[in-house]
C-alpha cells in the first residue's frame, strides 16, 4: 500500500482484513469484513448501503451502485431488522476498487490521510477474533443502522477491535462521519480567527489545523469514551434495550393552520 493509498489485490486478501470501496464520485465508501472465500460481511441500512432515514437519501442512494434485478445466488440477503449481510466479494465491490482500512497507523500517516474512512491509530485483535466476531453478528445483529452512530464504517470498526461508544449522543467509531462534521466544524471554530488575521491564507491554514486536531482527537484510537465490548455482551446489550442506537426518522409534517 502507498502512502496515500490503501488500494490492494484481491489475491493479498486475508480472512479478518477490514476492506472497503468507494462509491461514485467518492461520496462515501462501503466497509466491510473479509472473512473467507470471497465472502464478505458488512452492515446496511435493511440491505440498503448508506441511509439517514431523511430526503438525503435521494443523493446517497443516487451516487451508490446500481443493483441488478436477480439477486446474486451466493450473497445472503440481510434478516428482518438487523442488516447485516453477507455477500460476495463482486457484489460488495459493486465494480468499484478495493481498498484494505489500516489499523495502528503512526499520527503522521494518520494526518497525512486527510480523507477520513482509511485508517485508524486502534490496534486490531487477531484476525480469528475478527472473524468470529463478524459470523456471529451477522446471524445476531448490530442494532439498528444510523449514518452518523452505527453505519458500516463503525461496524467493521468494532469487529477489527471489539472497541464501542457506549455513549449514543456522540458520533460513533466511523473516521467517514467525523470528517462530514468536522469540516463544517473547522470552519466554524476557525471563524472568530478572522479578529486576528484577515489573510485568507491564514484562515485556511487555521481551518485545516482545526480539521486535523478534530479528526485525531475523534479516533477510536484516541478516545476515551469507548469500553471494550465482548460481541456476545453487545448483542445481550442490544435484545435487552441497554444499548439502543436510534434510526433517524423524516420529521412530522406541521400541523394545518386554522
Amino acid at each position: 500500500m502507498g502512502l496515500l493509498s490503501n488500494r490492494v489485490e484481491r489475491g493479498s486478501l486475508k480472512p479478518g482484513d477490514h476492506i472497503y470501496s468507494w462509491r461514485n464520485a467518492y461520496i462515501y465508501a462501503h466497509h466491510g469484513i473479509y472473512v473467507e472465500n470471497d465472502k464478505v460481511i458488512h452492515f446496511t441500512r435493511r440491505g440498503q448501503e448508506v441511509g439517514t432515514g431523511t430526503a438525503l437519501d435521494v443523493l446517497l442512494v443516487s451516487s451508490g451502485p446500481s443493483r441488478p434485478h436477480v439477486p446474486c445466488a451466493t450473497c445472503t440477503p440481510p434478516e428482518e431488522g438487523h442488516g447485516v449481510v453477507s455477500s460476495c466479494l463482486d457484489c460488495f465491490l459493486a465494480g468499484g476498487i478495493l481498498y484494505r482500512f489500516e489499523y495502528s497507523v503512526s499520527p503522521a500517516l494518520f494526518l497525512a490521510k486527510a480523507r477520513g474512512g482509511t485508517c485508524t491509530l486502534a490496534v486490531s485483535d487477531t484476525d480469528d477474533l475478527v472473524v468470529h466476531r463478524a459470523k456471529y453478528l451477522l446471524d445476531n445483529g448490530f442494532g439498528c443502522y444510523n449514518v452518523f452512530k452505527n453505519n458500516c464504517e463503525d461496524f467493521a470498526i468494532y469487529c477489527k477491535t471489539g472497541l464501542l461508544v457506549l455513549d449514543q449522543s456522540s458520533l460513533g467509531q466511523s473516521g467517514q462521519a467525523v470528517s462530514i462534521i468536522g469540516g463544517p466544524l473547522a470552519a466554524v471554530l476557525s471563524t472568530p480567527l478572522r479578529l486576528v488575521t484577515t489573510n485568507v491564507y491564514g484562515m485556511a491554514a487555521t481551518a485545516v489545523v482545526v480539521y486535523c486536531a478534530s479528526r485525531y482527537a475523534a479516533d477510536i484510537g484516541m478516545r476515551k469514551d469507548v469500553v471494550k465490548v465482548p460481541v456476545e455482551d453487545l448483542t445481550r446489550r442490544l435484545a435487552t434495550g441497554f444499548l439502543q442506537v436510534v434510526e433517524p426518522t423524516l420529521p412530522a409534517p406541521p400541523l394545518p393552520i386554522g
